[in-house]
């Protein structure tokens, strides 16, 4: 924020210079119909107002201006959506017209916006691909197929757990379940550990998750004054380049090295997620090909471990602080479950409670807090305003909620409230949308749910926890780091006290 602070003291001189000199005309009119919002400064617009925390400040402002709003980020018209309401407009009733997305200029690097799925435009490339995703990869009879790799991953996180109690030794939650999670998508994806225990890949394999995410999620100056792309004033597409690279050229070289050993006589397919790509690639080369996969493992990688593992991380701080919940959870599961017996994913259906909490985890900690932008194709009215066309939408999810018309007591982890009740994350209910709504919900979400629950469950059943150090559970530090992911600031550890 020091560099975006000088820039913008930067741009205001600039600004006062050239309108002394009338360098530039007056700019037209602002549409009298778009949506109301904080009054912009010259030429920098609402961008000082965003801070560190831009959900938690657009929540603030939305509370003066209305469930949509206008703001002016540079030279980018955002309009900001904070109901639940208003999101089923955009998300469900205008969704067509508001589907595509507005780039961040970080995503170009190595032409990612013409082949991640999360970016490209729909198209006959992103139908391709969700088809590919909803009918061969997340489908119900795809993810029973490989359940047998994630049960592993559990009981190896279990052991690793196991040992930890019998010394004494916290367990740092959130690094726990990223590798785990690597492993597993890993596993599934491509048949090896990348988080190997003898080596330092996890650890250096969630930096570099965490230093895209981070990135992305960064404020670019770049991205409110397209003039700058070429600059990159922040150092950020830079940056990006790196990262980006080094986890494209390791799927690149798995890739080659797999296309290489199906043509070795005898060679026994793995009938992991990557025979399934080439097995399909082979047949529908036009479709398919190499670099779509790379870009394709690079967001299933990003997006499936930095945010399952923070999901699992505050739902984890949130029993931690509420014993209450965390008893029952854990009474549940013995009744259900067993003392002894592994939670399996065909026992979530039957773990209510459990449901609960993941759910309220969602809606006080929604892993992409605002969601992925939108871009309006078209001029679009919404309860009577007009969001223009190239508008970037943002929908506020952690907003959302919190909403106190929505939700009694928002701001506390309240499970029960889930109880009897229909609401879900599947993109029905338009006021718990962790994993967005319409044609762009996220497509993992069939496998985050059924890792979250088996993960949680386990580590609540198998153990008792206490926080280290003694750390008083009403002095646990809640503080957000915001990247595109919503992270803990300070690491989760605890202690597992065997039962």
């Amino acid at each position: 924020m020091d560099f975006l602070m000088s820039f913008v003291i930067g741009l205001c001189l600039f600004w006062i210079l050239i309108k002394a000199f009338h360098i530039i005309p007056r700019s037209k009119a602002t549409h009298s119909k778009l949506p109301p919002g904080p009054k912009p400064f010259p030429v920098i617009g609402n961008l000082l107002e965003l801070g560190d925390k831009p959900h938690r400040s657009l929540t603030k402002l939305a509370k003066l201006h209305g469930p949509i709003m206008t703001l002016k980020l540079g030279r980018v018209t955002t309009i900001v959506i904070s109901s639940a309401d208003m999101a089923k407009e955009v998300l469900q009733t205008h969704d067509q017209i508001l589907s595509n997305r507005t780039v961040p200029d970080a995503v170009r690097v190595h032409e990612h916006d013409k082949f991640g799925l999360p970016w490209i435009p729909v198209s006959s490339q992103w139908r391709n691909l969700r088809k590919i995703c909803n009918g061969q990869l997340f489908s119900n009879t795809a993810l029973d197929a490989n359940q047998d790799i994630r049960r592993k991953k559990v009981q190896e996180l279990l052991a690793e757990t196991r040992q930890s109690s019998l010394s004494g030794e916290a367990v740092n939650i959130g690094r726990a379940a990223f590798k785990t999670t690597l492993n597993m998508l890993s596993n599934t994806i491509l048949s090896v550990d990348l988080a190997d225990p003898n080596s330092e890949v996890a650890k250096k394999f969630k930096e570099i998750v965490w230093n895209i995410m981070k990135e992305v999620g960064k404020p670019n100056i770049a991205d409110y004054f397209p003039v700058l792309h070429k600059l990159d004033p922040q150092g950020i597409r830079q940056r990006l380049t790196v990262n980006f690279g080094k986890m494209t050229d390791l799927f690149a070289h798995m890739i080659r090295e797999r296309m290489q050993l199906r043509k070795v006589s005898g060679f026994v397919t793995n009938s992991d997620m990557l025979d399934t790509l080439l097995n399909f690639s082979e047949e529908n080369s036009e479709k398919l090909d190499k670099t779509l996969m790379e870009h394709f493992f690079l967001d299933l990688f990003a997006a499936g471990t930095d945010t399952t593992s923070a999901t699992l991380e505050w739902a984890m701080a949130e029993l931690l602080r509420n014993p209450r919940a965390l008893s029952k959870a854990k009474l549940e599961l013995e009744q259900v479950i067993g003392e002894g017996h592994p939670v399996e994913e065909w026992d979530i259906s039957r773990l209510p409670y459990l449901q609960a909490i993941v759910k309220e985890t969602f809606r006080l900690h929604p892993s992409v807090p605002l969601l992925l932008p939108r871009k309006a194709e078209a001029d679009v009215e919404i309860n009577g305003y007009i969001i223009p066309k190239g508008a970037q939408v943002l929908v506020n999810a952690w907003a959302i909620g919190r909403d106190s018309s929505l939700w009694e007591n928002a701001n506390s982890f309240m499970p029960e409230r889930f109880l009897g009740s229909d609401v879900d994350v599947k993109g029905r209910n338009f006021e718990l949308i962790p994993f967005g709504s319409g044609r762009r919900i996220c497509p993992g979400l069939p496998l985050a749910i059924r890792v979250l629950h088996s993960m949680l469950g386990s580590l609540i059943h198998t153990f008792d926890w206490k926080l280290e150090d003694g750390v008083k559970r009403e002095d646990m530090n809640m503080e957000e780091k915001f990247g595109i992911t919503l992270q803990r600031a300070h690491p989760l550890r605890a202690v597992p006290i065997p039962l």
